[in-house]
C-alpha cells in the first residue's frame, strides 16, 4: 500500500514538473475536449477539499503558453477556467456549511487535513473576508478558505462577490502570464524550471507562516 501511494506521489509529480509535454500530448489526442479536462482540474483543485494537491498556478501559466502558439483558444479556456474556478469555490462553502463541522468534530478524519483547517482560519482572522481573494493566490489555502467560509456560515451573498472577483483576478493573472510569457525561447527551455519556480513563489506564504509557528513554539 505505501509502495503505491509513492509511486502514485511520484507519477503526479512528475505529471507536474512535465505538465507543458503532457498538456501538448492530451491537445493532439482529444482537441476540443482538452477545455473539459483542463475545467475538471481547476474545479476539483478549488472545490473539493482533499485534492489540493492538483496543479493550479502552473497549469494555468502552461494554459496561456499553449493559447499563445494558437493550440488553445485564449477566451474559451479562459473564461471555461474562471467559470470552474468560481463553481469549485461554490461547491466548496456548500460542502463546508452542511458537512465541515461534521467530519472535523473528530481529531483525525480519513480525507481531510485538520492542520490545513487549522491554517485557513489564522488566515481568516488575518484577513477577514478578503482571504476568499486573497487565498486563491495560495495553494492548499485555496482549497480551504471556501470550505472555511461556509462553517463560518459567511453570508453567501458576500461570499459570492469575493469569490467571483478572486476567481476571475486568480485565472486571468496566470493565463495571461502564460500568453505573454510563456513563449519567450528562454523560458520555453526552460519550461520546467518555471514551474518549479511558480509553485515555489506560490508556497512562499505557507513556508513563512510556518516558520513564524515554529519560532513562536521556540
Amino acid at each position: 500500500m505505501g509502495l503505491n501511494m509513492l509511486e502514485g506521489l511520484l507519477h503526479i509529480i512528475q505529471f507536474i514538473l512535465h505538465f507543458d509535454k503532457y498538456l501538448s500530448q492530451i491537445i493532439q489526442n482529444y482537441g476540443g475536449w482538452v477545455y473539459c479536462l483542463l475545467f475538471l482540474i481547476i474545479f476539483f483543485e478549488t472545490g473539493i477539499v482533499f485534492t489540493p494537491f492538483l496543479p493550479g498556478d502552473s497549469l494555468l501559466f502552461a494554459v496561456g503558453a499553449f493559447a499563445a502558439i494558437g493550440a488553445l483558444n485564449f477566451c474559451i479556456a479562459l473564461l471555461s477556467l474562471i467559470a470552474a474556478a468560481i463553481l469549485g469555490d461554490t461547491v466548496n462553502y456548500s460542502i463546508g456549511k452542511f458537512l465541515g463541522p461534521k467530519v472535523f468534530c473528530q481529531e483525525r478524519a480519513r480525507f481531510f487535513n485538520k492542520k490545513h483547517l487549522e491554517q485557513t482560519q489564522r488566515f481568516f482572522a488575518k484577513y477577514g473576508s478578503k482571504t476568499i481573494i486573497l487565498a486563491r493566490f495560495v495553494p492548499i489555502v485555496r482549497t480551504f478558505a471556501p470550505f472555511v467560509a461556509g462553517i463560518g456560515q459567511m453570508k453567501y451573498g458576500l461570499f459570492l462577490f469575493y469569490n467571483a472577483l478572486g476567481g476571475s483576478l486568480w485565472v486571468t493573472f496566470f493565463v495571461s502570464c502564460g500568453f505573454f510569457l510563456g513563449n519567450i525561447p528562454w523560458i520555453k527551455e526552460h519550461f520546467s524550471v518555471v514551474i518549479l519556480v511558480i509553485i515555489f513563489l506560490s508556497l512562499l506564504p505557507v513556508i513563512f507562516e510556518l516558520g513564524k509557528r515554529y519560532r513562536g513554539k521556540k
